[in-house]
């Protein structure tokens, strides 16, 4: 995998249903040597830090493959960084990729922790109320991960791929699954496995009442 921008957030408003909000999805391309810490990149904005940021959402990652697929399915030019991600990559298959996965530098290591789930603020972003359907439906979610090892980003870095030992959940599944119903033992699968936090407590809450 290789990065092929780097990008941090800025504190914007952006109306969202009527309503005005302040989000961080709209990201300015940087250049050079970036640190990369726990929490992610120095100054990148987490504005709704219910379901964005922390550690296990630390980085954001989607491909520049994927956004050449949603150019020719909307016929119009998406350019990177669109999406809010951090890092826009490119030689991997972030669906395809799975929980637990490592992906290493030569001194930062990222662990695959989850998909991205669109929302109203993403839809807002592309000035279309239908478009995190139209995410979901399209199966195409980039990766969140968590950083195991702190140290420095810049384009053109590449990381290697080492596939978790364990069981191994691609993310085009997981992201199928993040609002279906779930047995008992899918539930327990997914425990068993390094997902986020956020998505962690919430399964964990099904299977109790399941």
């Amino acid at each position: 995998m290789r990065i092929e921008q780097i990008n941090i957030g800025t504190r914007t408003p952006l109306q969202v249903n009527g309503t005005k909000r302040v989000t961080g999805i709209f990201k300015e391309k940087r250049e050079g040597l970036i640190p990369v810490s726990e929490l992610g990149l120095p100054s990148d904005a987490i504005c709704n830090t219910k379901h964005h940021g922390g550690r296990d959402q630390a980085i954001y990652l989607y491909s520049v493959e994927d956004y050449a697929w949603w150019e020719e399915a909307l016929g119009q030019e998406v350019v990177a960084g669109t999406f809010g991600e951090n890092f826009t990559t490119s030689g991997q298959d972030l669906t395809s990729i799975c929980v637990g996965d490592l992906l290493f530098s030569k001194t930062v290591t990222l662990q695959v922790t989850a998909p991205r789930i669109p929302c109203s603020t993403l839809a807002a972003r592309m000035d279309d109320k239908q478009f995190a359907k139209k995410f979901m439906a399209a199966g195409i979610s980039g990766a969140y991960c968590r950083v195991l090892v702190t140290g420095d980003a810049q384009v053109g870095d590449d990381f290697a791929h080492k596939p978790f030992e364990d069981d191994r959940i691609p993310l085009g599944t997981f992201f199928k699954d993040a609002h279906g119903k779930l047995s008992s033992e899918e539930l327990r699968r997914y425990l068993s496995v390094p997902i986020d936090e956020r998505t962690r407590q919430k399964f964990t809450k099904k299977l109790a009442m399941s």
